[in-house]
Order: C-alpha cells, then structure tokens, then sequence
C-alpha cells in the first residue's frame, strides 16, 4: 500500500506520525512510504533519515495526498488538509469529531474512511492508541499548571509543594484513567496536597498507592464542587470513549474558586470537562474567567513532540500494518476504530451528534 505521512498544520504541532525506524518496518514489508518534506524536523527526524530506509520525501502536501492512498497523521484534518482529501483516501490519525460537526460534516461531504486513533478499542476495552498521548497530556497538565500559578503568569504565587512553615498547594483532578492518574502521581511527586475523583472503585485503589498526599473520592457531584472551591489547579481528565465530554465543573464552581486559581482542561479535545471551557493553542493557550486561568490547548502533546512523535509512532505501527492489509476491515479492533465511511456515521458514540 502507498501510505502518506503528511506535515501537521495545526497551531505550533510539531509532531509526525510515524518516525523513520517505523517507516523502515513499512517498506521491509513492501508497503512505499512517502513523507512530505520537513514532517519530521521538529520532531528531530531531518528529511535524510527517512531516505535512508527507504521512504521517499515528496515536496509538499499536495503531492503527498495524490501519491497516497492511506494517509497517517497526528492531529484532525484542518482546512488546508481538507482540501486534498479524497474519496479514495483512508485516513487514520485522532479525530475528536464529537465536538466538532463542521469537521464531521466536511469528512462526510467527502466520502472517505476515517479510522480514529481515539477510537480503537481492543477486547479489553482499552484504548492503546490514546493512551500514551494521554500520558504526555496528564504530566503536561501539572507542569503548566504549577507554572501557571507563578504570580509573573498571573497565578496566585503559590509553590505546589509547600515547605516548612507554608502550606502545601492543592490540586484536584478529575478522572483516574491515563492522563488524570499521570497528572496525579506527577502532582503527588512534587509535593502538592492531590485529590483524585472518579467512580471506579479500581482505579482510586490505583490513587491511593501513590502517597499519603493522595486522597481518592468517588465523583459526587457535591463534593467534586467542595473540593474545587478550594484547590489552586484543578485538572479535568474526564473522558466518554468518542463521545463528547460532559461538564464536571459549572460555572458556578469556577466562580467560587480564589483568584489566580488555574483549570486545566485536558478533555478539550472532545469538548471539555469544564462549562466554561473552549479551546485554545500553544500561540495563545490561556484566558480568565472570573479571576481564574483556563489552560485548553488541544494538542498539549505537540509541546514535546520528540517525545511524543516516538510514542505515538510506536503505538500506531501494528495498526497501521494491519490497516494495510485488504480485508482489514474484518479485524473486530480495527473495525470498531471506525468514525465514518462512504458519507456515513458509523460509530455508535457519534450517530446522534447534530450536525
């Protein structure tokens, strides 16, 4: 199969989909590999490294998305990347279409197959394809949060950890799966006073083995707005597999929160957990809202994109091997990563969204 490894165009997205030691297992398996030239330099993978196993650069995106018939990116397709797409074209990388008709309705208009990263579940209902993005997201989310709460940013002056003679900061996170209990164990780390909500009894069992700086409670929606009204970060992980996010946290929480507070929506990409949520970049990635700094970056791992561009790739690889095959759609784990096809909504978590 010819796969297309396109540069991303969104805001400061430094990251590539597939870095070259995973291009090289694509063309040992016969499959040609074609990169649009410079999608891996901030990554840290220039043009030759690619050449060198045996991919070949084309000279921008146009030609990529002509020569390709499945095209494996990082981030949801723009309105630069739209353009190109094709009927003929599978396409795999994170969507988010949940919160976002317009897009949803763009992919429909064209007629291709869109297999989410998102999406694909495995028979253990986990989701191995967002979860090391995941991962990256939860620490991120603690570190721009302590920074955020530096007076110079507009913070309330607080040091998380505390020391003798002060008290220690408080960070709330809610949802214990990869990026909230990450966010927590990085929070717990450095010192911080961390509650974790949730309501599996499994992973708050997980929380608690973090420290005696942890405490682990189950997501009534009284207590999280307590506990909210005095943290100084609160960090949102809430996530409904493909489905938009609900809100966790009103605007009447956000209101009682102290100045110079700090939320971190982590769940922005499929919405937001916050009602007073709405997404941002890295060029302009906060604002306030009644005194307290929203941080809703929806590509938060794009900072590292090192980093991350060596997780995500080694993570999509086998999928994108069995993708390549002909009756890949008869793969049950493939087939449920399955957001649209020939001008349809196909996953279950979608067809009621209103377009």
């Amino acid at each position: 199969m010819r796969i297309g490894v396109p540069s991303e165009t969104k805001t400061l997205e430094g990251r590539v989909a597939l870095v070259p030691a995973a291009c090289a297992d694509l063309v040992r398996h016969g499959h040609e590999v074609y990169l649009q030239s410079g999608a891996g330099e901030k990554s840290g993978f220039a043009n030759e490294r690619y050449t060198n196993v045996g991919a070949k650069i084309v000279k921008d995106a146009a030609a990529l998305y002509d020569k390709a018939e499945m095209i494996v990116k990082v981030k949801e397709p723009i309105e630069g990347d739209l353009k190109l797409l094709e009927k003929r074209h599978l396409l795999f990388c994170y969507l988010h279409l949940a919160p976002d008709p317009k897009l949803t309705k763009a992919l429909l208009k064209i007629g291709l197959t869109g297999v989410a990263f998102e999406s694909v579940q495995e028979v253990d209902g986990s989701l191995p394809l967002l979860a090391p993005m995941s991962v990256i997201a939860g620490r991120l989310a603690t570190q721009c949060g302590t920074t955020l709460l530096h007076q110079p940013e507009g913070g309330k002056g607080k040091l998380l950890g505390g020391m003798p003679t002060t008290e220690r900061g408080k960070v709330v996170v809610l949802g214990a799966g990869q990026a909230g209990g990450h966010a927590a164990q990085l929070a717990a780390a450095g010192g911080a006073n961390v509650v974790v909500f949730d309501k599996r009894p499994d992973r708050l069992a997980d929380m608690m083995a973090y420290g005696r700086n942890v405490t682990a409670l189950y997501a009534y929606e009284s207590v999280v707005a307590e506990e909210v009204a005095t943290a100084d970060l609160v960090i949102g992980a809430v996530l409904v597999p493909s489905a938009k996010a609900p809100h966790v946290v009103t605007k009447a929480m956000v209101k009682s929160m102290e100045k110079g507070s700090v939320l971190v929506d982590i769940s922005i990409d499929q919405g937001g957990c916050f009602e007073t949520s709405k997404p941002t970049t890295w060029k302009d990635p906060t604002y306030v809202v009644d005194g307290v700094t929203h941080f809703c970056v929806t590509n938060m791992p794009g900072a590292v994109p090192q980093t991350s561009s060596q997780a995500i790739s080694a993570a999509i690889l086998p999928y994108v091997q069995r993708l390549a095959q002909k009756n890949w759609r008869k793969d049950a784990v493939l087939a449920s990563g399955i957001n649209i096809a020939e001008g349809e909504i196909v996953h279950p978590a979608l067809k009621g969204m209103k377009l």
